[in-house]
């Protein structure tokens, strides 16, 4: 009895979290100013930024010992998806995915430093582990890490820096003489230069520089060694999962969209919604979002539950794949069930399709999954 009510009242906890949020980006879109921050730094307003934290949402996967909400995975899964809805959850999920690394890994001072600051956002963090195009091996690494008296020093680049325009510092991969590790880098630091790539939404990637970058025994989250990527490997998993709640966001509302457009559009003096052909696809875009829906609420119930570091890696992969796959798909085809309009770039159902190309990408698509779902 006592664990039904449990779940009962985290479920009610829950509910209140998707309203919140819902309410939330009912107030705040804003199409128009989406538009105006294409190709613009820092590519979200931080306006919407603060008041995220005000409302507690950057604190959810953090501890109440830092400051958090101490929340779970599921709890995250609804924020993210009602803000894919408004294609308002960047910076959230770059930072989430920031903090898990920090609070996975082996410094408990940094955490301490960090974590708190985080919460109330005045500390923007971001991960910077990838270096190439496509794959999802940790360890294949070319940034390297080496002593320099009691400091060590930092030399090489990363790519696909989700976050990076604003952020205050950055926890670094590198590879060192005993084994790979992670650091903490201020953005201000000598030594660090950061530009952007432009992604398909308008959205900026950093791209990141180290050229003999000092980090000091106190910035050091873990130590090179053989299991020094074990907690960005972990926190990696997790955001795969964020990521896909974000996609499955974008495709209710790509969808959604779709489906109001054919009971109003009227073609030989019927709305084209009554066409036997247009429901079937439309049926079928309502299957993929429902799919989307089961791997995500089963992937957060597993994680949040805990397991092995396999099987918590074959969740997120599978969850990643299916939700990419499927927010290309009903994306695009949301865009033929509007016909013309639907390629013009005044029209929303674009921007939702340009959101989609974006997430798809990020961290792996679903080719990249699906064979790291084989391979485990």
């Amino acid at each position: 009895m006592q664990d039904l009510t449990d779940s009962d009242a985290r479920q009610q906890q829950i509910d209140m979290l998707r309203e919140s949020a819902a309410d939330f980006v009912k107030r705040n879109t804003d199409m128009t100013q989406l538009r105006e921050r294409r190709g613009t730094l820092p590519g979200y307003d931080p306006a919407h930024l603060q008041r995220m934290a005000e409302l507690g949402w950057l604190g959810i996967l953090i501890p109440e010992e830092h400051g958090g909400l101490g929340l779970g995975l599921a709890e995250m899964a609804v924020v993210v998806q009602e803000l894919g809805k408004g294609l308002m959850a960047d910076p959230m999920v770059p930072a989430a995915f920031a903090a898990r690394v920090l609070l996975h890994g082996a410094h408990d001072g940094l955490k301490a430093r960090l974590l708190p600051l985080l919460v109330n956002a005045s500390l923007r963090p971001c991960a910077a582990w990838q270096e190439g195009v496509g794959g999802m091996d940790l360890s294949a690494l070319q940034t390297r890490v080496e002593s320099d008296g009691a400091d060590l020093v930092l030399t090489g680049s990363k790519r696909f820096v989700a976050g990076a325009a604003g952020a205050d510092g950055f926890v670094v991969s590198a590879r060192g003489a005993g084994g790979s590790g992670l650091y903490w880098v201020k953005a201000e630091a000598s030594g660090v230069t950061l530009s952007h790539e432009w992604r398909a939404d308008g959205t900026p990637s950093g791209v990141l520089q180290l050229d003999k970058v000092r980090v000091s025994p106190a910035d050091v989250l873990t130590p090179a060694g053989p299991q020094g990527l074990m907690a960005l490997e972990r926190a990696l998993d997790e955001t795969l999962v964020m990521a896909s709640a974000e996609m499955l966001g974008v495709i209710e509302a790509a969808l959604r969209m779709a489906l109001n457009y054919m009971r109003t559009r009227i073609q030989f003096g019927k709305p084209i919604g009554s066409f036997q052909a247009l429901q079937h696809k439309a049926t079928d875009l309502y299957v993929q979002q429902e799919l989307v829906r089961a791997v995500l609420q089963d992937a957060t119930r597993q994680l949040d539950a805990g397991g092995s570091a396999v099987e918590r890696a074959r969740l997120a992969s599978r969850c990643k794949a299916r939700g990419s796959d499927a927010g290309l798909r009903v994306t695009r085809e949301a865009i033929q069930l509007h016909g013309a309009i639907g390629f013009t770039d005044e029209y929303d159902a674009g921007l939702y399709l340009k959101r989609a190309l974006v997430l798809a990408a990020w961290l792996g698509n679903g080719s990249v999954h699906r064979r790291r779902f084989a391979a485990l």
